[in-house]
């Protein structure tokens, strides 16, 4: 009976509080912004520390990153803003194990909660991280880093040293791209240790054998792994057995976004131990292929300039059948004639000239001629003295007198004169 009652109540109390729900209608920001000011209120949410592996990981152009941190029982957004990576050592990627701390928080447009990362390690590696990097700085500042200390690798090699695993993908790798780049290069192995006890050490004996042996090159390197597995490549040890070597060495550990200590020491750092081969062993088709055009460059060129300089012969005997004393010779006898030729030219008109004005002087003097009169029944007189009388005073009586005519002179005596 009591449970009976006790039933009846409850049953009361349910469609009250049904009824004064249903009085009470909030909208869907309402309800976003309460469970938001809960998730603030929560002191636990404000700063958490949250492990996990990093899925849907996407760097955005404005610096943020977003990616989904999840385990085998859940998952939950999270956001890293550009402003917090400053203390973010590596370049996150899918798959890694991380810690991150931070804040869970609702966003009230969405009405999603996600974490806001302020600091992101990777798991089991943040003590690793940090010892290296002081130990990166420390041998910065040491000046193990600087170019001016980094040797030049030879362009035609022809032994290679290999610091690495006998067995692992890198050495099949570089023996690879070693058959088809250039099958004549030695390749000389130490097979070393490159992970766990004992890596360092044999590391460095490979690293010494290699330069005592006296190859042109040494690889030293190993396929990818985590920061735990290549650790054996971040040893002070290491990096000043790769920086006291007299021989080039080329570090290649790990996939591209791996960097070691090694890398920095390292007289040129291979992002894979493929790219590594890849710098060490020329090409030698490549090196044919340029001969080649070498030899195709320098016959063009060799034939132009004999074209050119054939040329310019026939130009220079051109220049000296012109110049040849004896086209000389005979082209100023030629020039001679053709003066010669003017020369008469002008005499013969001169003489014309001078004929043609001689004919008319000719007539001139013979309108004049006193023989013409002569012949016309005219004659003159003159004295004594061959003066001719003009002036009927230059005579006086009795003074004798010469007549001349045409065919002679006749003396006469003056009787009188009027």
């Amino acid at each position: 009976m009591a449970q009976m009652i006790l039933l009846l109540l409850l049953t009361e109390c349910w469609q009250d509080w049904c009824k004064r729900m249903k009085r009470s209608v909030y909208s869907v920001g309402q309800v976003n912004s309460y469970i938001k000011n809960m998730f603030t209120q929560d002191f636990l949410l404000k700063m958490v520390c949250i492990k996990g592996e990093v899925s849907n990981c996407k760097y955005h152009s404005s610096g943020h990153i977003y990616f989904t941190l999840k385990d085998k029982d859940g998952a939950i957004n999270a956001i890293m803003f550009a402003g917090n990576r400053k203390g973010l050592n590596f370049l996150m990627k899918e798959g890694d194990k991380v810690l991150v701390t931070g804040s869970v928080e609702v966003y009230e447009r969405d009405g999603k909660y996600q974490i806001y990362a302020k600091e992101i390690t990777l798991d089991g590696e943040g003590d690793l991280f940090l010892k290296y990097e002081a130990l990166k700085q420390e041998l910065e500042e040491m000046g193990m880093f600087a170019s001016e200390y980094k040797k030049p690798i030879p362009k035609f090699a022809t032994k290679i040293g290999i610091v690495t695993a006998p067995t692992g993908a890198a050495i099949q790798d570089i023996r690879n791209i070693s058959t088809r780049r250039n099958p004549y290069v030695q390749l000389i192995l130490y097979p070393a240790l490159v992970q766990g006890d004992g890596a360092k050490q044999s590391i460095i004996q490979g690293i010494n054998a290699l330069d005592i042996l006296g190859v042109d090159i040494i690889i030293v390197g190993r396929g990818g792994g985590s920061l735990e597995d290549l650790w054996a490549f971040n040893e002070e040890t290491v990096a000043r057995a790769i920086f006291e070597c007299a021989t080039p060495v080329i570090s290649a550990v790990g996939h591209e976004t791996d960097t070691t200590i090694a890398d920095f020491v390292a007289d040129l750092r291979a992002p894979t131990p493929s790219a590594a081969a890849e710098l060490a062993i020329f090409d030698m088709q490549q090196y044919f292929d340029h001969i080649d055009t070498l030899k195709n460059r320098l016959n063009r060129q060799t034939y132009n300039k004999l074209e050119l300089t054939k040329s310019k012969l026939k130009l220079y005997y051109l220049q000296l059948k012109v110049k040849n004393p004896a086209n000389q010779i005979n082209s100023n006898k030629q020039y001679l004639l053709v003066l010669e030729d003017k020369l008469h030219q002008k005499m013969n008109q001169k003489l014309q000239d001078k004929k043609h004005k001689l004919i008319l002087l000719a007539k001139n003097l013979d309108g004049l001629s006193p023989t013409k009169k002569l012949s016309q029944g005219y004659s003159y007189v003159s004295d004594d003295d061959g003066k001719a009388v003009r002036d009927i005073a230059q005579v006086t009586i009795g003074e004798n007198v010469n007549i001349h005519v045409l065919n002679g002179r006749m003396k006469a005596k003056i009787i009188s004169k009027e």
